[in-house]
């Protein structure tokens, strides 16, 4: 009802979960600004079938509580703040996981999507196996909000079971590790995430050295005045860490075998242009997920627009023909 309003006065609307990632992208200046923060609720947790549906707004820490009773993940960020399902979703976010698991988009079985004509439609289907219908779940993750408000999203789990270790400052053993949850590289140390049978993981520790702890120890994550996510092919991620690491009052984090580096910098506009300009010649992208208006004003948050712009529009116009939703937040001004 909201957005119809909206669509017939002509107002621009925004959409905010906790608000974590409201910096990513274009401005989108709003008239209005709905909240899921009451949309809270566990809609339907089959263990069994290792699915469960969700409202946007429930926290990505709680509904993590709350399956790991059941010896249970979402696979969805490791620390994720306040973060919520919807905001994640649209955001596209990923755990580090993702390396052995896949990325989020995969594990969207069924979303509903309030869109910006007023229309409340739902794809996908409440099973792990689902090839009926439209694929509304992959279009609307990593969509920031721009077809409509997310409702209900219905994830696929991964049980836990086993053992886990953490195992810090390992060598070029790294690229040999089997099957490892994450490879992480924080400003030139590497720390391997294993998990398994016991036999698994203790002959995993031994082969790799460093230091091992019991259980998964994520990071916290890249902090600093200007954060970028640099994204590359995975074969390029040794070259993208090169191109940052002596930079100076910089820090990052970068996810081996996945492509992609987030980093916490003060660096300047020259330095921001150049990597950039190697990024994008490796089909890769940086993309701004926070940094001062004066940076902003200078450096496009999102780089060169992707050759799809057009067929986004008309994806755009589709699901919201009088462009109400998050106004303007996507590449190309979308």
């Amino acid at each position: 009802e909201v957005l119809t309003f909206a669509a017939d006065a002509g107002m621009a609307v925004s959409f905010q979960g906790a608000g974590s990632h409201q910096s990513i992208g274009y401005p989108a200046p709003a008239d209005l600004v709905m909240t899921t923060r009451r949309l809270d609720r566990i809609v339907d947790w089959q263990p069994e079938d290792l699915t469960v549906v969700v409202e946007a707004g429930v926290r990505v820490a709680d509904l993590e509580a709350t399956v790991a009773q059941r010896g249970q993940t979402t696979v969805l960020p490791e620390v994720p703040g306040d973060a919520t399902v919807g905001g994640v979703v649209a955001c596209g976010l990923s755990g580090y996981r993702r390396l052995r698991y896949g990325p989020t988009r995969d594990r969207v079985l069924e979303v509903s999507l309030a869109t910006g004509y007023g229309a409340v439609v739902r794809g996908g289907g409440r099973v792990v196996k689902n090839v009926t219908g439209y694929d509304l779940p992959r279009l609307a993750t990593g969509s920031l909000g721009t077809f409509g408000l997310i409702g209900n999203v219905c994830l696929k789990l991964w049980p836990v079971g086993g053992v886990a270790a953490t195992v810090r400052g390992v060598g070029p053993e790294w690229r040999d590790a089997f099957r490892p949850l994450a490879v992480l590289e924080t400003d030139g140390v590497v720390t391997v995430y294993v998990a398994g049978i016991r036999e698994h993981v203790d002959a995993q520790v031994s082969d790799l050295g460093g230091t091992a702890t019991e259980g998964l120890r994520w990071p916290d994550p890249v902090r600093g005045p200007v954060r970028l996510s640099l994204r590359v092919p995975p074969r390029h991620t040794e070259a993208a860490v090169a191109h940052v690491v002596d930079w100076n009052d910089t820090s990052y984090r970068a996810q081996h075998g996945v492509g992609e580096i987030e980093i916490g910098t003060t660096a300047v506009l020259d330095r921001l242009v150049e990597l950039r300009n190697w990024a994008e010649t490796q089909r890769g992208a940086l993309v701004v997920i926070e940094a001062s208006d004066e940076l902003l004003a200078e450096f496009d948050p999102w780089g060169t627009p992707p050759q799809s712009l057009e067929i986004q529009r008309r994806l755009k116009a589709a699901f919201d023909p009088a462009g109400v939703c998050n106004r303007g937040r996507l590449p190309g001004g979308l």
